[in-house]
């Protein structure tokens, strides 16, 4: 049972979409390698200091030793600068990387047994990668990441029953208090910890399990894992040097009573910004407590109700799977023997036309996802379009109902569509284009024979 075959045990790029977790997995080496360079210049102190350093405009500001440390480790640390942004590349490229690989996961059918434990690894990765990158990005504690506190401040403090507990825990008894970036500092560093812990139990489990394959795929060429290192780390050193990004600088420090204008999140938070701000300001009031929804659903219900189905869509489908698997299609129960041969090799991966309803489901999810991320601009629209910014948010309102089921109903067209022509090209072949003339003086075009294609 341990010895498994060689090919099992390593990395397979068979196919193009693989490459987004060996993305994921090097992008997070280079956040390992340039956080443990970053701690060491920098402070997480937020006793005020007066600034000393090498840029003017900012001389003599009263700043906290965590803004001083970064600007300290930006301008006058050599390559100080080129690690910070590499770092804050890394991060977004993660993000994206680990959304990318869960819908190829989820197209495919590749979170069914034995692989649903690499699925809810994913899936955690997913949300911690978040809760990181919120983490990290208020360490600067410049005034972007201060906006940022002002958010988790009022987050908290809609939470009933813990939310001025929880508010406590991460300020003190006043805003900003002198304790929120120490324990952003912390909880950052504890959530890279268990991601990394994550990260090595799916490539053990890719060990054991091996890799998931098409139908019909390309030569697994096991000499990839180099390359796809290569080329993740080397396209985060250029992003890096040549865009700049978090420049504190021109932010300058945290000052509750400020706030820097057009101040966006990072891409994969721009949601939970736009469904604040499509959501209605409603309120509940419960006995003497009065719930904000207006604040409770953006962002905690959403993000909530998305990472339960996530986690419990395999279990689910499974469930409905085997249910509807013990009978035909005339009602009759099978036998064991029948459900044994009519079950998928574990090894196969799904086309994302045939299973329509799941492929429709995932591009309702991504319309939901893309409408909200786009109302967090409904200023811009507003104001590129000469619209008000109440006639956009009605429209984001509806659109973020609308949209997904419109989204659902195309698809599963689309992917029917596309399962007639798989069929009639079964049944006639491919056309060749060729014409040829048959012995009784007829044309006809020369059919190729069809090929099943693991596209």
């Amino acid at each position: 049972m341990r010895s498994l075959p060689a090919k099992r045990r390593s990395f397979q790029f068979s196919h193009w979409s693989f490459m987004f977790a060996e993305i994921a997995v090097w992008s997070f080496v280079v956040l390992a390698v340039t956080g443990a360079v970053l701690m060491v210049f920098y402070d997480p102190g937020m006793s005020r200091v007066a600034y000393d350093g090498s840029y003017g405009p900012l001389r003599g500001l009263l700043v906290s030793r965590a803004f001083d440390s970064t600007m300290h480790l930006s301008l006058e640390v050599r390559g100080g600068l080129l690690i910070r942004q590499v770092h804050h590349w890394a991060a977004l490229v993660f993000v994206a990387a680990v959304v990318a690989q869960l819908l190829r996961l989820f197209l495919t059918g590749a979170f069914r047994r034995p692989r649903t434990g690499q699925w809810l690894i994913w899936v955690t990765l997913l949300a911690l990668g978040m809760a990181a990158g919120e983490t990290g990005n208020a360490l600067p504690d410049d005034l972007l990441s201060g906006g940022s506190l002002w958010l988790i401040k009022s987050v908290a403090q809609s939470v009933p029953v813990v939310g001025t507990w929880a508010l406590s825990l991460l300020f003190g008894p006043d805003f900003p208090g002198d304790k929120v970036i120490p324990v952003m500092y912390g909880g950052h560093l504890l959530v890279a910890v268990v991601m990394a812990a994550l990260l090595i139990a799916r490539e053990l489990l890719v060990r054991r399990h091996g890799h998931s394959r098409f139908v019909v795929s390309l030569p697994a060429r096991r000499s990839a894992r180099p390359a796809m290192a290569l080329a993740t780390i080397g396209m985060l050193i250029i992003l890096g040097f040549g865009f700049q990004i978090a420049p504190i600088w021109l932010y300058g420090p945290a000052t509750p009573t400020q706030i820097s204008a057009g101040s966006v999140p990072d891409w994969y938070m721009g949601f939970l910004d736009g469904a604040l701000r499509i959501m209605p300001g409603w309120e509940l009031a419960i006995g003497h407590y009065t719930l904000s929804l207006a604040v409770i659903v953006p962002t905690l219900v959403i993000p909530g109700v998305f990472f339960t189905v996530l986690a419990a869509y395999p279990t689910a489908e499974r469930f409905l799977t085997a249910r509807r698997a013990r009978r035909d299609a005339q009602g009759r129960p099978k036998t064991t023997a029948r459900m044994a041969r009519e079950t998928p090799a574990h090894d196969l991966l799904d086309r994302p036309r045939e299973t329509p309803v799941k492929t429709a489901v995932a591009v309702a999810g991504v319309t939901f996802y893309g409408l909200l991320w786009a109302a967090a601009a409904n200023d811009q629209f507003a104001h590129q379009f000469h619209l008000t910014v109440d006639a956009v948010t009605i429209f984001f309102r509806f659109a973020v109902v609308v949209g997904p089921v419109i989204a659902f109903v195309v698809t599963r067209w689309i992917c029917l569509a596309l399962q007639q022509e798989d069929r009639h090209v079964a049944e006639h072949g491919v056309e060749t284009g060729i014409i040829v003339r048959s012995p009784d003086g007829g044309f006809h075009e020369r059919q190729a024979p069809a090929i099943t294609a693991g596209r």
